[in-house]
């Protein structure tokens, strides 16, 4: 009899399962690989959704910064701009006018030697770099620029453009030839007559009116001294001289002022007062009739004086012969008080430079 095996197998059937024979099982493993693959899904899952999180942040990060710059970037843009509409210079420009600025500064001081004097300073100066050489400063050119100007009577321009090198080499070029440049009014035989504007040597102008060749009716006249010394301004101290009036025979005649433009910073003490004006009545080029004068002396202090004079002498006020001197102005405000010159100086007083 086999009992005691048999009572084996039914207490081996009784136990509870194992997991092998759970695993064992064809549905329960088809479940479990199921949970696996959902887990494994879902664990990619998330790490997509993490990386792309990471990805957004760093995009978003990099967008930011990117955002500030080109923020930082536009205001900066904006303020040149603004400063360029109101006036100020960017760094380029501001590169380039320093570059210029001293370009310009080198020129000058190329040019200090040929160049002419400035009103307000009374001194030679540069008051522009020209190519002398440049076809288109003809005379032609020259009196066509200047003659509204001197139309005008506007003295600032007529200054400002006889300190010109290109209006001091014209007038330059005419020394020694007794001729001058004109445009105007002629006559029939091309002679100025009427209204004419006359270019000089030795920076002389005449604008005014013409008869046949000769200044006849109202006119002005100017020279000015640039770099220039004559026998009466050895010290410099005049820097232009004019008349304005009565002109006839190519002289001053009738009423008329003549003017000096005096600079007094090179007056000393010792050299007292020098004429300013002089108005009254003018005989070819010669004081002739009651005379006005007005003096300044080195502090600016400016005084009034009376005169008279006969074809370029003038009566004495007193008697200095013995001193060898004549007392030819008196002071308005003080008739004790008088101007002197020298006793041979009293002859042909009047606009010297006029006269041949």
């Amino acid at each position: 009899m086999k009992l005691t095996d048999s009572g084996n197998d039914e207490k081996q059937e009784k136990q509870p399962e194992g997991i092998e024979n759970f695993l064992q099982k064809p549905m329960m493993t088809k479940i479990l690989l199921g949970i696996i693959a959902v887990l494994l899904i879902c664990i990619l899952v998330l790490l997509s959704v993490m990386t792309a999180g990471r990805k957004k942040d760093s995009s978003e990060t990099s967008d930011l910064q990117q955002t500030i710059t080109d923020y930082a970037k536009e205001q900066q843009e904006f303020g040149e701009q603004v400063l360029n509409e109101e006036g100020s210079p960017t760094k380029d420009e501001e590169e380039q006018e320093e570059e210029e600025k001293s370009k310009e500064e080198d020129e000058s001081t190329e040019h200090t030697e040929e160049a002419v004097s400035a009103k307000d300073e009374m001194t030679a100066v540069v008051v522009d770099v020209e190519d002398e050489n440049d076809e288109a400063y003809t005379k032609e050119f020259i009196l066509k620029e200047a003659y509204p100007f001197f139309a005008d009577n506007d003295q600032d321009a007529i200054w400002d453009l006889a300190h010109l090198k290109r209006y001091v080499k014209l007038s330059k070029g005419l020394e020694g030839s007794g001729e001058y440049y004109y445009q105007g009014d002629v006559d029939s035989e091309g002679k100025p007559d009427g209204t004419g504007l006359a270019i000089y040597e030795k920076n002389s102008y005449y604008f005014g009116e013409w008869s046949h060749g000769v200044r006849s009716g109202n006119g002005s006249w100017f020279r000015f001294y640039i770099n220039q010394k004559t026998k009466t301004n050895a010290m410099g101290i005049y820097a232009s001289h004019s008349y304005t009036g009565s002109w006839a025979n190519n002289l001053p005649n009738g009423d008329g002022a003549e003017h000096y433009d005096v600079d007094i910073s090179k007056l000393a003490p010792t050299q007292g007062k020098v004429i300013q004006n002089v108005i009254g009545v003018f005989k070819d080029g010669l004081y002739d009739g009651d005379m006005y004068a007005n003096t300044v002396d080195y502090t600016g202090n400016v005084q009034e004086w009376d005169g008279i004079a006969q074809k370029g002498v003038f009566t004495l006020w007193r008697d200095m012969s013995a001193i060898g001197e004549c007392s030819v102005w008196r002071y308005r405000e003080d008739h004790s008080i008088c101007l002197d010159i020298d006793k041979s100086e009293n002859k042909n007083q009047g606009i010297r430079e006029l006269l041949k």
